[in-house]
């Protein structure tokens, strides 16, 4: 059997001049205390005492203290919606257990009734809405649900409005347990409960209170306790407050550092958030070392009116607040700079102060592993100092730790990425030194071992057969050579351990010296077409002579080896704005695919693989070149339209300044 009707609902239709209050359920639980305190004085004589429960497990709270009150009144009444082991019983007190579904489920009641004193709390809780509940959780995530119930009732002495109350919940007990009838019955022949029901009754419009008991104990109980708990209710909604704000402001930079490893998006992010959150008329993040002497205002956050410093170059040395960072590794608090000598006795400051109008300041080091990444700099403008609160430098710090991890973070993914490269390139270039050490070194290494071991078997040999032998020998001797110099040259270039000769050089001497080179190496009837396009009154070109022949030499043997006897090429020259002059070398030869003109500057790359060349070479020329050429300072490139439609590839050289032309005239 469940009963809908509710106790309050009954009692203010019954005594309608009744006005219910708000009560939170700290108050609530104080009142009753309060109440149950002064049957425990013994001041009672045996009181009617009924209690109703909203669930088992508030009882269960609560279950100890009216063990004690049952020692004082035979006459106590505890009602409560079952969740466990509760249930109907007359041990110690008389419990009832009523419906779930009943409205007592959702009211709070506590009736104390004596020959002298009475007194009542009936309250109904307000039941929060699903998204009520949502933005108190989000405000104060750790904050205790239970102590933000909130209840409309009556609390209240008059002995009328609790003799009804008690009326209508002793006829709720007996409807749940009628073999209470006669107990029910004699407590009310003893209080006078039920005789007056009617509105019109004098004694339940009078405002009767009990006037000889003591209720001192009932008044300092009550306001200890409510001071108690609006004391820590206070302190403790400050804390969360903090709490979730610092919280807050934490996840949105954790949550910045996942979504991005780029540390600009997370210091701008910390910028913004952090200024808001604290109401900083300006929020500064900027990188600095303990050795820089300025730094560049990266990030900012300005509230409405204020100038914004963004891109300006602060100086550091000469700093103090920053000097005092540095020495103690901590964070530096300035709360009034009109009052401080930091700021006043430092010209550096104190430009800022004027210009800026700084009134307090805060400087906090961005550190990881002791080392300083960045200072977090926040402004507060106006007439008045700002105030520092403990909170407001533990956020700050805690900000700077997590900008500290982010920067560390983003720092090792970029070295990560440049290592995997480095791996991947000398991965390529392992794979490739094998196949070229596998291919260029053993078939020249097998034809002189099979030229000498003929030498020394057959000395019969006729000398003709006997010069074929040696001059095989000879030049794949040379082609080994040249293997091996060209490892040794591009691993010189790379290292830094080439010295440069820089000098004053007309180019077309270059390109006679390595057109030489190139003609003593491949003889006439197996080389293209060769002309040059030197332009008239080129200036002169400063350069390593020995270098610049090289890498003609080496991209003019390219062409030769990608072009056909009836092909041609071209050796161009012609001045590229006033400092450099570019050199073109082109062919008509079998032409480079658009997507691969970056990497055919990259070491061992060969166009039809390392084991399946018809040109010959290492595949180190060109990167040779592209080191020699950066050496100077200049650029090389290719282009190509596509496969068999000949290459271009172009480098320039730097002029010789007027200076210098003169004096080596002269």
């Amino acid at each position: 059997m469940s009963i809908s009707t509710s106790v309050l609902s009954e009692l203010l239709q019954t005594l309608p001049y009744l006005r219910p209050q708000l009560y939170f359920k700290a108050s609530l639980t104080a009142l009753s205390h309060a109440m149950e305190d002064q049957v425990l004085a013994a001041t009672l004589e045996a009181p009617l005492v009924i209690a109703s429960f909203q669930r088992e497990r508030f009882y269960r709270q609560e279950a100890h203290r009216y063990e004690r009150l049952a020692q004082r009144s035979n006459q106590v009444y505890v009602l409560a919606a079952p969740e466990t082991d509760f249930a109907d019983s007359s041990e110690y007190y008389e419990k009832i257990a009523f419906e779930p579904e009943d409205a007592l489920s959702n009211e709070w009641h506590l009736v104390v009734i004596a020959q002298n004193y009475a007194t009542c709390l009936v309250c109904r809780e307000l039941v929060r809405s699903v998204n009520q509940n949502d933005e108190l959780r989000e405000l104060s995530p750790n904050l205790d649900m239970d102590t933000a119930r909130r209840f409309e009732g009556i609390w209240t002495s008059e002995r009328g409005v609790s003799v009804r109350a008690a009326d209508l919940l002793l006829a709720r007990i007996q409807l749940y347990r009628p073999e209470l009838a006669s107990k029910i019955n004699h407590v009310r022949r003893r209080f006078d409960i039920g005789k007056y029901k009617g509105i019109s009754n004098p004694l339940l419009k009078t405002s009767e209170y009990a006037c000889d008991i003591d209720t001192n104990p009932f008044v300092q109980r009550l306001v200890t306790y409510l001071q108690a708990s609006q004391y820590k209710l206070h302190k403790a909604y400050r804390s969360i407050a903090a709490q979730a704000r610092k919280e807050r402001l934490v996840n949105s930079i954790t949550t910045t550092i996942r979504r991005s490893l780029n540390p600009q998006e997370v210091l701008h992010a910390a910028a913004q958030e952090l200024g808001q959150i604290l109401g900083a008329c300006r929020c500064l993040i900027y990188r600095a070392q303990v050795q820089d002497l300025c730094a560049t205002i990266e990030h900012e956050f300005i509230s409405s009116g204020v100038m914004s410093v963004k891109g300006q170059t602060w100086q550091l040395e000469n700093n103090p607040l920053f000097a005092e960072v540095v020495q103690h590794n901590e964070g530096v608090c300035v709360a009034d700079t009109m009052n401080d000598s930091r700021t006043s006795n430092s010209p550096v400051l104190w430009r800022h102060v004027e210009k800026l109008g700084i009134r307090s300041w805060l400087l906090e080091p961005v550190f990881y592993q002791g080392r300083l990444l960045g200072i977090i700099e926040l402004h507060y403008c106006g007439n008045s100092p700002h105030i520092w609160h403990t909170g407001e430098i533990d956020l700050v710090k805690a900000i700077a730790i997590q900008i500290g991890a982010a920067l560390i973070q983003a720092e090792s993914f970029a070295n990560l990425e440049d290592l995997n490269s480095q791996l991947e390139a000398l991965d390529r270039t392992r794979s490739n030194l094998i196949a070229i050490t596998g291919h260029e070194l053993r078939t020249p290494l097998s034809t002189i071992q099979v030229c000498l071991e003929s030498l020394a078997t057959e000395p019969d040999m006729p000398l003709e057969l006997r010069q074929v032998m040696l001059n095989t020998a000879l030049s794949d001797s040379e082609r080994m050579r040249k293997l091996v110099q060209d490892f040794l040259t591009l691993s010189n270039l790379e290292s830094g351990r080439v010295e440069w000769h820089p000098e004053s050089l007309t180019l077309q001497e270059c390109v006679d010296l390595a057109l030489s080179r190139v003609r003593a190496r491949i003889t006439v009837e197996q080389l293209p077409q060769i002309t040059t396009d030197i332009a008239k009154n080129l200036p002169l070109v400063l350069a390593d002579g020995d270098w610049l022949v090289e890498v003609l030499a080496k991209l003019i043997d390219n062409a030769c080896k990608f072009t056909s006897t009836d092909g041609k090429i071209t050796i161009i020259a012609r001045r590229n704005g006033t400092q450099m002059v570019e050199v073109t070398v082109a062919d008509t030869g079998r032409g480079i695919e658009p997507n691969l003109l970056e990497i055919v500057f990259d070491r061992f790359y060969q166009e039809e693989g390392a084991l399946r060349r018809t040109a010959g070479g290492t595949g180190l020329g060109l990167a040779i070149c592209r080191q020699i050429v950066n050496g100077w300072g200049g650029d090389i490139w290719a282009e190509s339209k596509g496969k068999n439609q000949g290459s271009q590839f172009h480098f320039t050289v730097p002029v010789v300044a007027k200076s210098q032309e003169v004096g080596s005239r002269s």
